[in-house]
């Protein structure tokens, strides 16, 4: 039919250079030149196809589908014999003819004998057609317009790209390149060729991605698909929390419990009541942690583990909650229903109260920037600060009086806090439009993700729920098992790319589940009253931070660092032996 048919022996067909497989798309091989017109060739199928023919123990690969993507990866590695030799042995090509051909004629430039052979590629997508031939003829009209062909550049749109009606915008772009045809370069994005070497092998690694998958395989295939397993393994995976385990292809992906902390490693006894809150710096290298004692107190974290660094008097009521500047070298402390204080980290000294008349402060938090303060006041309003304390905003509603969470996103955008007894509003300050959160149980607290895309919800009725709230609102899943009749129980995200969700409990205990799975992997006794919060440090997967109602804060890590630590008293600090 004036084409090579595909029985011929693979090592016999003409190969490109070393230089055009590594700029080709595909690498594959390509057929001797055809001698006439592509008209007279029709698609053939692939031999072996539609044999149905299956490797593997399960029954799903079909062979010649695995034996190409073989061939593919061979090729992109730059194995061109490997290649080669592979579909001879095996009979089965990369690429049937006519393929080949369409290849072989982009990168030599006969773009209008290629549009002729796509269309006799047997292709059912009409769409697909049009827009592989808009793409095809955009690149003949700038190789018009590098040559200074300003009247061939207006004839292939006017006759050629028009009548394609795929896109009139960008036909109306072209039309202003024949006004000033040397701006067309300056301004063409990186999918619009040009008549250098390189144009045609990416003009052909875009045609790629509109062909179908059985027709031109993708690029990298079978790197994306052993990638893919590997990370499923990985999520499946109950323990993986650190970042130097190695994956290997050679066996399934397994971590040890040991990953997870769960050895006691330092009680802190520095407080004198009730512990309510704690919340590692953004660094890691603090804690922060606040008592019904009044007082609030910053640790120190180094590798020789945790110490008392200020402890923070000033407050006259108890302290409910802190937070950590954006560049951790200011804290925000918050008392219940009273005043909000603003501290220097490093020499603990008050820089500034905020506060309003006759009312009192019930939560805290900073923008992202660290310019303003946001505080929750028990009038069921919000309001915005300057450092100074200049109040520059203040938004009011009908929210809840008594418990009031505040979150701001990390772009500033979003404020999000406890609207009502079931609901969570998050506000989106600059569009003023505001979204809820509805819940069938009363919220007794909620903490936001370091991405800004999910909320976790801690309900009365002993349930957390994980929240999306990127786009539309959806409750993607629940963790169950901890304890919570009376008091506030604070849970955090946690450990490696926050793969982990922990949990106070009433129980004394401390519970950690598998975010992705939902199944509990560890409640880690110790405390000898109820556990009211639980922070895990952002810049070490393998710490963990619990606040109690016996006046302690343990701190938890792997149990292999149990050994070293000493089982010595000091500054109110207790260094454990591992055991519980």
């Amino acid at each position: 039919m004036g084409g090579v048919g595909d029985d011929e022996p693979a090592s016999k067909r003409k190969k490109l250079s070393s230089e055009e497989l590594s700029h080709l798309s595909n690498s594959s091989t390509l057929k001797e030149p055809i001698v006439g017109s592509s008209r007279d060739l029709m698609a053939r199928p692939l031999q072996s196809e539609g044999g149905e023919e299956v490797v593997g123990s399960k029954g799903v690969i079909k062979k010649v589908e695995f034996v190409r993507i073989i061939e593919k990866a061979l090729y992109s590695l730059g194995y061109i014999k490997s290649g080669a030799h592979l579909e001879e042995e095996s009979g089965i090509a990369l690429h049937s003819s006519i393929v080949n051909v369409f290849m072989q004629q982009i990168l030599e430039g006969d773009l209008d004998e290629s549009v002729v052979t796509l269309h006799n590629i047997g292709l059912t997508d009409e769409m697909a057609i049009k827009s592989a031939c808009f793409l095809i003829l955009e690149q003949k009209f700038f190789e018009f317009l590098d040559e200074e062909k300003v009247m061939d550049a207006l004839n292939t749109l006017r006759t050629e790209i028009s009548p394609l009606c795929i896109s009139h915008s960008r036909v109306r772009e072209l039309s202003l390149f024949l006004v000033s045809p040397s701006h067309c370069f300056s301004v063409q994005s990186p999918k619009q060729a040009t008549s250098r070497p390189r144009s045609r092998s990416k003009l052909l690694e875009e045609l790629q991605k509109l062909l179908p998958p059985t027709v031109m395989i993708p690029e990298r295939r079978l790197e994306h698909l052993v990638e893919q397993a590997l990370v499923l393994q990985r999520d499946a995976c109950m323990f993986h929390n650190s970042s130097d385990k190695e994956m290997s292809l050679y066996a399934d992906h397994q971590c040890a419990r040991d990953q997870i902390p769960s050895s006691a490693l330092q009680i802190l006894q520095a407080h004198t009541d009730e512990v309510w809150f704690l919340q590692f710096s953004h660094n890691g290298k603090y804690l922060a942690s606040s008592s019904n004692d009044c007082s609030a107190i910053i640790w120190e974290v180094d590798a020789n583990g945790v110490s008392l660094k200020h402890k923070l008097s000033g407050h006259l009521k108890p302290i409910s909650s802190v937070s950590w500047g954006p560049d951790d070298h200011q804290l925000l402390t918050c008392g219940v229903e009273e005043v909000v204080r603003r501290w220097d980290v490093s020499s603990g000294e008050c820089l500034h109260v905020y506060e309003k008349a006759g009312l009192g402060m019930v939560s805290c938090g900073w923008s992202p920037d660290g310019k303003w303060i946001f505080s929750g006041v028990n009038d069921r309003s919000i309001s915005m600060w300057e450092l100074d304390g200049k109040e520059v905003e203040c938004w009011k509603g009908h929210r809840t009086l008594k418990i009031f969470d505040l979150e701001i996103t990390s772009d500033g955008k979003q404020i999000v806090s406890i609207y009502s007894e079931t609901a969570i509003s998050l506000l989106d300050r600059e569009a003023k439009v505001e979204r809820f959160i509805e819940e069938d149980q009363t919220i007794t607290s909620f903490s936001l993700s370091r991405d800004n895309r999910f909320l976790l919800v801690n309900l009365l009725n002993q349930e957390i729920h994980l929240w999306d709230i990127e786009g539309d609102l959806k409750l993607v899943s629940k963790y169950k098992g901890h304890k919570r009749t009376r008091f506030i129980i604070r849970s955090c995200f946690g450990g490696l790319e926050q793969a982990f969700i922990a949990s106070g409990s009433e129980d004394s205990l401390v519970y950690i589940w598998h975010r992705g799975t939902g199944e509990l992997v560890e409640a880690l006794p110790g405390h000898s009253g109820a556990v009211n919060c639980v922070s895990w440090n952002p810049a070490n997967p393998h710490m963990l931070a619990s606040a109690s109602d016996d006046r302690t804060i343990w701190v938890w890590g792997l149990n292999n660092l149990s050994a070293k630590r000493k089982d010595t008293r000091s500054n109110g600090i207790h260094h454990c032996n591992g055991s519980s």
